[in-house]
């Protein structure tokens, strides 16, 4: 087993409009990137269950093969900053990605 974050050379998250929030994971190497794609520990439906939101808030899931790159998008609950949004930027949500482990 792996982390995902020893794995991946970047993981974040960032403002994509007012809305919505995405997520890159940036792999350094085919192979890296492949073993994670064929874990199945990052999809859809897993990234719904780590950030405890139903799927529909997902709005967008891509596997970019020619970047060794997996991006989703989500949509915030409340505006970028609108009273109560503690994250303006978007930067602080990649979090829960960081232990997420990887089989051999």
């Amino acid at each position: 087993m792996a982390k995902l974050s020893d794995l991946a050379s970047t993981i974040r998250s960032k403002n994509a409009g007012v809305n919505q929030i995405t997520f890159d994971i940036i792999f350094p190497d085919k192979a890296r990137y492949l073993r994670v794609l064929a874990s199945q520990v990052i999809t859809r439906d897993s990234i719904a269950r780590l950030f405890n939101i139903p799927a529909s808030r997902i709005s967008d899931f891509v596997a970019f093969d020619l970047a060794n790159a997996i991006k989703f998008t989500i949509y915030r609950l409340r505006p970028s900053g609108s009273p109560g949004d503690w994250d303006i930027l978007g930067c602080q949500q990649y979090g829960p990605l960081l232990d997420v482990e990887v089989p051999d």
